[in-house]
């Protein structure tokens, strides 16, 4: 049995690594996108970077303990199906919504209101943007979690 993400966040060093890389994913995903409802997306990461620099890699780290048994059992599936990205592209959208359930959980105790509007006015877009997202998951993975023996 390969180690999990879940285990591996139990290093601090691993931890940071892991959402160091999660917050560049997250850049790149933001920076990727075009077009009418990007601008608003990346409007809305904009003004969440300026506000707090280094929030994104902060909030990785704090989300990561939550995401992590969400991923995990599609990781699990991924790697036993022999081709993880193709298993990770055709489960998008369910991998997608149970990220979701963490962050959407995390908001309705979020204190910071400019934060909390700026989430909510990007959450409806929030599954597609997500589940386009996924299929850059396995490579982040897979560069942290080493494979079974």
């Amino acid at each position: 049995m390969s180690e999990t993400l879940t285990q591996i966040l139990h290093d601090e060093t691993r931890r940071w690594a892991v959402a160091r890389d999660g917050a560049q994913l997250v850049a790149d995903e933001v920076a990727s996108r075009s077009g009418l409802r990007a601008a608003a997306l990346k409007a809305g990461f904009k003004t969440i970077r300026r506000l707090k620099p280094g929030i994104i890699e902060e909030a990785m780290y704090h989300l990561l303990p939550s995401f992590a048994p969400k991923v995990d059992p599609h990781w699990e599936r991924a790697v036993a199906s022999g081709d993880p990205s193709g298993y990770f592209d055709r489960h998008a959208a369910a991998i997608a919504e149970s990220l979701l359930e963490v962050t959407d959980a995390k908001a309705q105790q979020a204190k910071n209101r400019v934060m909390l509007k700026v989430y909510r006015a990007l959450r409806g877009q929030a599954l597609a943007h997500t589940a386009q997202s996924v299929p850059r998951l396995p490579a982040l993975i897979a560069k942290h979690v080493a494979p079974a023996p």
